[in-house]
């Protein structure tokens, strides 16, 4: 039923019958309204180039160009908005999806210019006389087009975890997967990071379409590994997120692990197509099982090529089975990955050490090519004093007793000498073990980096806390202090700055500003070494090094002077998984492009 102002409403418009109408005799100099819709700006340095202008405008009014003097970098394309306004309707939708707020229309609506190609430019590059207007239209605050939190992710709580080896994170739900798969703009800014160069809005849109079949498809043409990557993966493709400049990152890692998750890996063969490979005579040698070499086994045998992997430990997996603890990796799901692989036909000698049981120079004669991806197994040491005390360990050598299941000793006081993720899974392993043995934990880490640059993930820092460690950055070791062949702790002194004005490792203390830390058992956790003793001095020789001594390779192929010779991983790049994942499948190409050359050469 109608209400008398509808009633009346079409007698009331005749009073404008009785108005003078307004004439503006010079309309080219009449103000817009203060939110009126006219001609763009850009911040060109807020802006990313992350391209959701130019996706959303179906009038295909905008197009993304490289500018002089923007170069491509992390978390930036490189390019800008270009704006055609004989196709521009001001809908104003570019700015509404803008993730960094840098794209605007001020309230300018008059231009006047006989050449029509001056009506293409690029906002905040192209000198406009509106650029410096304050007026026009923004996005409202209250407006948002995507979500800007994340969904939060599910995980123990301390008094559920502290005192035990189960995993922490339970992964998204269907639903969760949904809301958070949602908030992305697919941009792809993020692929550009990712050391892999993932289809990530590619598998993002797989769930939100809920095919999480073609999902899986998706990573494994950049990584074989998703279930361990969406649990342990750095995770670099979050920190340029286009939607974290003005909210929460996408939580990218955990929509990985949601995909592998939901695909039961009896599924693998028929999904991934791997029940139709042909197979070649051709054979390939790979050094250690960790990321590196699993990845280029993986590539190389979906070629065709017959893969032996020498691995010296008695399970695959390298560092992310002996260096990463079970509650953040579940031994079952890294053999979700890798019997995956295995079911390709690659064989892995368990065991077996290059350079002892068998030599390079044997593998050189028995293999069309090598991959060495050895890793790195070997702690550093601060080689302070005490540091030869049979009470101080290597947090490598730790770590992988206690995937071994093997005893270790666990000290009533200990302290942590090491600010990485490596220092923080020992931290929290041995915390655990204390607990166990003790009731309570008396564990201190201690770090030369303070709080804010330490190298170790955020999230690392403070579940260590929550799970009783004492976390203390910002100090450097002096010395462990022994008395009566007993370790009594560690002397410390107050660690000024890191890295000198060319960011090189160069720390700085206060020798005046010391600190002590009891302990009976000390664990350094400094970084870990390679060890490169499989490769004969003949060989050694022959490869190209750098000033550090690392070995140099063609960073396309990872082959090394050494035609047959190829090195990836840990050794080549440092440690990353995903940057190991990255380089074994670089180099699975550059094998296969190798072998193909000189097979043709041969014919």
């Amino acid at each position: 039923m109608g209400t008398t102002k509808d009633i009346l409403s079409p007698f009331l418009v005749w009073k404008q019958f009785f108005r003078k109408p307004v004439t503006i005799k010079e309309p080219l100099k009449r103000q817009g309204a203060d939110r009126y819709r006219g001609f763009h700006i850009n911040d060109i340095q807020e802006c990313i180039g992350c391209g959701t202008c130019e996706s959303i405008c179906e009038n295909q009014a905008i197009d993304l160009v490289a500018v002089a003097g923007i170069d491509t970098k992390s978390g930036d394309s490189g390019l800008r908005p270009k704006v055609d306004y004989g196709r521009c309707c001001w809908c104003a939708l570019c700015v509404d999806v803008c993730t960094t707020g840098s794209l605007k229309l001020t309230n300018v609506f008059t231009w006047v210019d006989t050449d029509p190609d001056q009506f293409r430019y690029i906002p905040g590059v192209d000198a406009k006389p509106w650029d410096n207007a304050t007026k026009g239209y923004k996005k409202a605050a209250s407006l948002e087009l995507y979500p800007l939190e994340r969904i939060p992710m599910q995980h123990l709580h301390p008094e559920e975890r502290h005192d035990s080896f189960i995993e922490i994170i339970k992964g998204f739900s269907k639903e969760e997967a949904l809301r958070e798969a949602d908030r992305c703009v697919a941009c792809g800014i993020c692929t550009a990071t990712c050391p892999a160069h993932m289809g990530i809005p590619e598998y993002i849109k797989a769930i939100r379409e809920d095919n999480v079949e073609e999902g899986l498809r998706i990573m494994y043409e950049t990584n074989p590994l998703p279930e361990i990557c969406g649990r342990i993966c750095t995770h670099k493709c979050e920190t340029v997120c286009s939607v974290g400049h003005r909210g929460d990152p996408l939580s990218i890692r955990w929509l990985k692990r949601y995909l592998a998750d939901q695909v039961p890996a009896s599924a693998y063969a028929s999904v991934l197509k791997s029940d139709s490979i042909e197979k070649n005579n051709r054979k390939v040698a790979i050094i250690g099982a960790g990321p590196a070499g699993l990845s280029a086994a993986y590539y190389l045998g979906m070629m065709g090529y017959q893969i032996t992997v020498f691995e010296k430990l008695s399970a695959a997996g390298g560092m992310m089975r002996f260096g990463i603890p079970e509650y953040r990796l579940p031994y079952d799901q890294i053999d979700k990955d890798i019997n995956y692989i295995l079911s390709l036909g690659v064989e892995i000698k368990y065991g077996v050490s290059v350079g002892k049981d068998i030599t390079l120079e044997q593998l050189e004669k028995e293999y069309d090519a090598v991959f060495a991806a050895t890793g790195l197994h070997d702690g550093r040491s601060t080689r302070i004093p005490g540091t030869n005390h049979s009470g101080v360990y290597q947090s490598i050598e730790l770590l992988r007793k206690i995937t071994l299941g093997e005893p270790i000793e666990v000290a009533e006081k200990i302290v942590v000498i090491g600010g990485g993720n490596v220092a923080m899974d020992i931290t929290r392993s041995l915390a655990r073990m204390q607990r166990q043995k003790y009731g309570k934990v008396q564990l201190i880490a201690t770090s030369l980096e303070t709080e804010d640059i330490m190298p170790a993930d955020r999230e690392e820092v403070v579940e260590a806390r929550e799970e009783g460690a004492i976390i203390y950055p910002g100090w450097g070791p002096r010395e462990i202090i022994v008395e009566n062949d007993r370790i009594k702790g560690l002397k410390v002194v107050q660690c000024l700055s890191v890295f000198d004005e060319q960011k090189r490792f160069s720390p700085k203390f206060d020798e005046s500003n010391e600190n002590f830390f009891e302990a009976d058992m000390v664990v350094e956790s400094i970084g870990q070494g390679a060890n490169l003793s499989y490769i004969p001095a003949s060989y050694f020789e022959q490869l190209e090094k750098d000033h550090r001594g690392r070995v140099l390779v063609d960073t396309l192929t990872f082959q090394t002077k050494l035609p047959w010779l190829f090195m990836g991983g840990d050794i080549i790049e440092g440690p990353d998984v995903i940057h190991g994942i990255a380089n074994g499948h670089k180099a699975a190409k550059g094998i296969d492009q190798y072998l193909n050359a000189n097979r043709e050469e041969k014919q």
